[in-house]
């Protein structure tokens, strides 16, 4: 099923904010050493991810055309700026400011990001759900740290994790249809060691070690299919 991972991502989203609605109040010495061992890992994961290129020509252009539209177009600054619209939509009254506080909050957390583009375009090309397990396992246990802070707000952002990976994955599905196989085997490598990348870079963020502006360097993703294209011309 194209959406199992999706589903799972969902579930551990939900439960994750329903446990965290019991804890009101987590040291913060647990907090930020389960957030380091995420961040090893998410560190890993994008490293295994990474080292599968076959091209690292293509990697590198592409992160470098992907860093120059993301800076041109300010992407980071208008994932924020479009967050806090969200925010001041929700927020109806002054009682609603936390909802919409831990809805847009969770939202940019859950969804900006490679895991959740490669994660679902893995689930609907080659029927891999574990990167987007993964990610589930990581919202959860973020949604409950979230939930503690910011209220049941959290639990709401399952619904645009929802339509936003499941569109992903859907027309993913279909890619297939329109692209040759063997193009596609090598686009997914490169595609997957990008992607790995920027996955590697958002657990350096959490570690604390760099600040990495990853939404600028999301149009990476898009950009390495044009740059893989005009490689295999050549």
């Amino acid at each position: 099923m194209a959406l199992f991972g999706t589903i799972v991502n969902l579930a551990f989203i939900i439960i994750g904010s329903i446990i965290g609605l019991f804890f009101t109040k987590i040291p913060e010495r647990f907090k930020e050493t389960v957030m380091n061992g995420i961040g090893l890992a998410i560190v890993l994961i994008g490293l295994q991810m990474a080292l599968q290129t076959e091209q690292i020509i293509v990697v590198l252009l592409s992160l470098l055309s992907g860093a120059i539209i993301g800076e041109g177009l300010k992407v980071e600054e208008g994932l924020n700026r479009f967050g806090k619209w969200i925010g001041y939509r929700f927020a109806a009254n002054e009682n609603d400011t936390s909802i919409s506080q831990g809805f847009v909050t969770a939202s940019l957390i859950f969804c900006v990001g490679a895991m959740a583009i490669i994660g679902a375009l893995d689930s609907g090309i080659r029927g891999d759900h574990g990167i987007l397990i993964t990610k589930g396992i990581i919202d959860g246990f973020t949604a409950l740290v979230l939930t503690t802070t910011l209220g049941i707000g959290v639990i709401l952002s399952a619904i645009p994790v929802v339509l936003y990976q499941g569109s992903i994955t859907l027309l993913a599905t279909q890619i297939d249809k329109w692209v040759p196989t063997a193009f596609l085997d090598g686009l997914i490598v490169e595609l997957t060691a990008v992607g790995g990348l920027l996955i590697l870079a958002i657990g350096l963020n959490l570690l604390n070690i760099t600040k990495i502006r990853i939404g600028n360097l999301l149009p990476s993703i898009l950009t390495v299919v044009i740059v893989y294209y005009v490689f295999t011309l050549f």
